[in-house]
């Protein structure tokens, strides 16, 4: 993705409503230099649901990003956006296309972000969230997933650890 392109899309956040990366970027760094003595987490995810289509026969699935920025005991903020995805078949082809998702808005938007903070505000413990766990379908499927991840340099989670994802990506799906 280019990044005129990454610049101009839109995100959705509960308190904000509809926001450009720009100011995206700008309330997570006011919200980081609020209390740079604070601890925090930056957190992307990203979830999807089937999306049937009536009378054709064929799915596509919405996927949805999320980033959270987390001050360890005092809450925080977070952002998402959507984006539907066809020809995907299968569970394995949903799992990959998620983590992709998830690495291709971190691989653009964290380097956005550190440009913006010039090394001023605090550090942040920066996470990589991915919808599979030990228990059902997705178990099989942890270390190509969390390989992917942190072959990209990122550190990644998994359920039950993986609240990105699961949690709040899957609540606007």
């Amino acid at each position: 993705m280019e990044n005129n392109d990454f610049d101009s899309e839109l995100l959705q956040s509960v308190t904000h409503g509809e926001l450009k990366t720009d100011d995206v970027i700008s309330l997570i760094k006011a919200f980081l230099e609020d209390d740079p003595s604070s601890s925090y987490s930056l957190v992307i995810g990203t979830d999807s649901h089937e999306k049937k289509y009536s009378g054709k026969g064929g799915s596509s699935i919405n996927l949805v990003t999320a980033i959270l920025v987390h001050r360890r005991g005092y809450g925080g903020k977070y952002f998402w956006k959507k984006k539907e995805l066809s020809n995907i078949h299968s569970l394995r082809e949903k799992i990959y296309a998620e983590t992709f998702e998830s690495l291709a808005f971190a691989s653009t938007f964290v380097p956005l972000l550190k440009k913006n903070l010039n090394g001023e505000s605090p550090s942040y413990n920066l996470e990589i969230h991915i919808d599979v766990g030990e228990h059902g379908d997705t178990r099989d499927m942890i270390k190509e997933v969390v390989g992917m991840v942190t072959g990209n340099g990122f550190v990644a989670k998994t359920k039950p650890g993986a609240y990105g994802a699961s949690s709040v990506a899957d609540r606007h799906t």
